[in-house]
């Protein structure tokens, strides 16, 4: 089972990376959470890893943080909620905002995540309630990777129709996507990139 992933970033998409570790090419699925944390192209690349194994493939998802691969695997502990659901859910509701979510019982937060409704965040509240309790309230180590340092790129056209097809993606409504995408892209500013306008986004999501 790998566990952690460490080499030269040689490509980065929304959904996915490739790292080159001694020579082998390493594809990990990843959240737009963990997106945003990534260093350029040609960069090291250090990433917390979980691999999953299904009847046709072998799957390694990344994570940018000890804690949002725990909370990945919380997660598919609950009855109907896979690999690509949970990751999901981690591109649309920041990681801390999830476990205090579950631990609270907040239904209106859970079922703002894609894919998810007020049945299924309802059921992942009687769930998983008691086991976010306790991941919240212990010494589970969060160390993160440090955050990216890009070059800035303009909030072009181009940049804005790759953040909203990152949304659409994830399965928000185009005219949703298409106000938030929109309304981060303002308050980011002409300067911002591509990771920059995600996060910005993912904030009003989260809202």
């Amino acid at each position: 089972m790998i566990s952690w992933v460490e080499g030269e970033l040689r490509e980065k998409y929304t959904d996915h990376v490739v790292v080159n570790v001694n020579g082998v090419g390493y594809e990990l699925l990843i959240s737009l959470s963990t997106f945003g944390a990534l260093p350029d192209v040609g960069k090291t690349l250090s990433m917390y890893a979980k691999t999953v194994a299904r009847e046709d493939a072998l799957l390694l998802y990344g994570f940018a943080t000890a804690e949002e691969r725990a909370i990945f695997e919380l997660l598919l502990k609950a009855n109907r909620i896979g690999p690509k659901l949970a990751q999901t859910i981690l591109s649309g509701i920041e990681p801390q905002r999830i476990l205090a979510a579950l631990r609270d019982g907040d239904i209106e937060m859970l079922s703002s995540a894609p894919g998810v409704g007020k049945k299924m965040a309802e059921r992942m509240v009687v769930e998983l309630r008691e086991k976010a309790g306790e991941l919240a309230a212990g010494s589970m180590a969060v160390e993160g990777l440090p955050p990216s340092v890009v070059p800035v790129q303009d909030a072009d056209s181009e940049t804005r129709e790759q953040a909203l097809s990152a949304l659409l993606n994830l399965g928000y409504p185009k005219a949703q996507a298409e106000r938030v995408v929109d309304s981060a892209a303002s308050s980011a500013g002409e300067g911002a990139s591509l990771e920059e306008l995600i996060r910005h986004s993912l904030r009003r999501l989260a809202r």
